[in-house]
């Protein structure tokens, strides 16, 4: 059976401030990186590993819309040209990632195989999701807004609900689950807090080696990724109010898009921005979602 919450009723809460999965995770690796994607809203190159999960996301997307007979990887593949033409009227920029057709045909064709990928985790015909690119939210109590977008939400008949995340990277040893299952009981927690269930099952997708990682969390996990998210909002604004966000060195860094800025890679870091976004002004992601289901 699962567990219950009294849902937070919508109302007009007084908002401190919201984070979305990808913030919290954010300043959890490097409150340098936050404060330039957050609070300066420094620009982000594309790359071609991004720009393919946002083809695959989009073909499995529109996989769904397809009477459930006609959802083969033939089908799928035949998805990827139209989808890519989609995303450069969309982001031009991303037309100016490949040097030649030949490149754009490797990289074409490695889209293809995380789709083929997928179909050895399970068989889309046999599915019938409530929900897509689902955007939720919650305003806690506090005055911290969560927000995010579920790429997919299935309801069983018995109203069990299985939260589904797609990812066309490879799924992370053992000792990094944890840290994937973040934004998993992150959605999780904003479902239990707006619809009163608590999700019997959490699912990773990985396509670039076809494993899933899946958890079961229950009230006790989601209490301790709330009272977590609230001590980083905290975190997050005595670093405002001193206007200090330090850099973590990590692996990642050798893939951030502001070494230029950051003095643990020998740049210059950028002086505070003289106009500061409030604290809950959302992504462009995250408004354009929300437009979709309104």
């Amino acid at each position: 059976m699962t567990a219950e919450a009294v849902p937070i009723p919508a109302q007009d809460l007084p908002v401190l401030g919201s984070l979305s999965p990808s913030r919290a995770g954010d300043f959890m690796t490097c409150p340098l990186l936050f404060r330039y994607r957050t609070i300066d809203r420094l620009p982000q190159a594309p790359s071609s590993a991004a720009t393919r999960g946002t083809l695959v996301h989009a073909v499995l997307e529109r996989l769904f819309d397809l009477p459930a007979g006609e959802r083969t990887p033939e089908t799928a593949a035949t998805l990827l040209a139209p989808e890519w033409a989609k995303l450069q009227e969309a982001e031009p920029e991303v037309a100016g990632l490949f040097t030649d057709e030949l490149e754009l045909a490797s990289w074409l064709t490695s889209a293809r195989q995380l789709l083929d990928g997928y179909f050895t985790l399970e068989d889309p015909r046999r599915l019938d999701p409530a929900e897509r690119e689902a955007y939720v939210e919650v305003v806690l109590p506090g005055g911290l807004r969560l927000r995010g977008i579920v790429d997919r939400l299935d309801v069983a008949p018995s109203g069990d609900v299985r939260v589904v995340d797609y990812k066309t990277g490879r799924s992370p040893g053992e000792a990094f689950e944890g840290k994937a299952l973040f934004q998993m009981k992150f959605y999780a927690l904003v479902l239990w807090r707006t619809r009163g269930v608590v999700p019997r099952r959490l699912q990773l997708m990985y396509l670039g080696d076809r494993e899933v990682l899946a958890y079961s969390p229950d009230e006790s996990d989601l209490l301790a990724t709330e009272r977590k998210l609230l001590a980083l909002w905290e975190a997050i604004e005595r670093a405002v109010q001193a206007r200090d966000f330090r850099p973590r060195p990590s692996k990642l860094c050798d893939w951030c898009d502001h070494q230029a800025f950051c003095p643990e890679k020998g740049g210059t870091l950028l002086p505070w921005p003289e106009i500061v976004p409030h604290p809950d002004e959302p992504e462009a992601r995250h408004v354009a979602a929300a437009a979709r289901q309104s």
